[in-house]
């Protein structure tokens, strides 16, 4: 689905962003890249043309930048002495040069228009998404009806189970969805970049006139953190060399999905980082802390999924389970699932399938390594058949001798 465009303002008054910090950030601009033509000013700073000639003249007549020479009928322009010095005095204050911000008006209400609950999911668009899994009928229902309902969602059960993969596997359901991210949004002339190339898979489409260059067209964001979330992650974060933020992990995810893997094994506690989202999962906003203190709410629209192997009643109280309103047990596989997925992992790297193989996997990992069978068994095993092909540098074969020492190699002894 192709996100509606969105029209640049024919006026600077209808950026919504102060004049003064356009031209602040269209001298270090200058500054930083070097000369340049009122165009290419423009289109760095996302702003258009007419815009970008009315700030031009203000800087012109302080005397901080001066004309160069021309292209065509556009002005190519560098700073003067005084510019360059004006220059190094608002980098020290703020070293922020890319596309101009978005007021926080404009973000709140672009990420309301976009939300998470306005994609319409039903079940052939689960089936779909989830057609290289093998999943009971039940998992698969209970998975659309949350995404239905736009509610956190917990996926809990044994290690090796396919928690994760089931998680990231939900972005399926979205992949052709379009939003809007801006690169950066201003509060009270205080910077918080939100665009993030590592997070945010970026949509090239053919240039529209009057775009409003701020805006990034991307597919909606998936973000897993694991046992690296601290609780400082969850709120902005200001560089001190800098002096701009980054907006926060669940800031950079609106409008998607937000993966807490390996829940409960974070470097910040359960309770510590539920309390920190009561609010946001109830209301679907979030509080956020500038470095003076002051407090800025922006949503929090969000599908957050928790995968743990823990206990869940053991890692929070009943109060929160009730908040997320749907859990998911994502058990150990049944023989007829674990064969299937052999059968598909086999067919992946090209080798002939045998059930009976399967069964003797099987009966391998219950009787002799007394395991209860789980859905990475198949890959993990025939991984090892195939390494150990390359190793002795021959093509790989299953068969009841390679597949034994697989499962010796994987398993540990009983």
């Amino acid at each position: 689905m192709t996100a509606n465009g969105i029209s640049a303002s024919t006026s600077i008054e209808g950026v919504g962003i102060r004049r003064n910090l356009l031209e602040d950030l269209a001298l270090k601009s200058l500054y930083l890249i070097g000369e340049m033509t009122l165009q290419e000013l423009a289109r760095h700073m996302g702003l258009n043309l007419p815009m970008m000639e009315e700030l031009f003249q203000r800087l012109r007549k302080d005397h901080l930048i001066h004309v160069t020479g021309m292209a065509g009928n556009v002005h190519r322009v560098t700073t003067t002495s005084g510019g360059k010095s004006r220059a190094l005095e608002l980098l020290a204050q703020n070293q922020y040069a890319g596309p101009a911000p978005v007021s926080l008006e404009d973000y709140v209400q672009r990420i309301r228009g976009q939300s998470v609950r306005s994609m319409g999911v039903g079940p052939a668009g689960v089936e779909r998404a989830f057609e290289e899994l093998v999943l009971d009928r039940q998992t698969l229902t209970q998975l659309g009806t949350a995404l239905v309902s736009g509610r956190a969602i917990f996926l809990y059960g044994p290690t090796g189970t396919g928690k994760t993969t089931i998680a990231e596997t939900l972005t399926k359901l979205f992949y052709d969805d379009l939003i809007w991210v801006p690169y950066a949004v201003e509060v009270d002339a205080q910077i918080i970049t939100v665009y993030d190339s590592v997070v945010h898979q970026r949509v090239d489409q053919p240039p529209v006139p009057d775009q409003d260059g701020r805006w990034v067209l991307c597919r909606r964001p998936r973000v897993m953190v694991g046992g690296e979330l601290t609780i400082q992650m969850l709120d902005l974060q200001f560089n001190s060399s800098t002096k701009f933020y980054s907006g926060p992990v669940q800031m950079k995810a609106n409008n998607g999905l937000l993966i807490v893997d390996d829940f409960g094994r974070q470097r910040v506690s359960p309770e510590e980082l539920l309390n920190r989202w009561v609010v946001p999962l109830d209301r679907r906003i979030d509080f956020l802390t500038l470095a003076g203190g002051k407090k800025i709410e922006i949503p929090f629209d969000i599908f957050v999924v928790f995968a743990t192997n823990l206990d869940p009643a053991k890692l929070v109280d009943e109060a929160f389970l009730r908040r997320i309103q749907t859990k998911i047990k994502v058990d150990y596989v049944t023989p007829e699932q674990f064969r299937e997925i052999f059968r598909r992992v086999a067919l992946k790297y090209k080798l002939p399938y045998d059930a009976a193989l399967a069964d003797e996997v099987i009966r391998m990992i219950g009787q002799e390594y007394q395991e209860p069978l789980r859905a990475c068994y198949p890959r993990d095993v025939i991984q090892q058949v195939v390494w150990r092909a390359g190793y002795l540098q021959k093509d790989p074969s299953l068969d009841r001798e390679s597949l034994a020492q697989a499962c010796r190699s994987y398993f540990l002894s009983r």
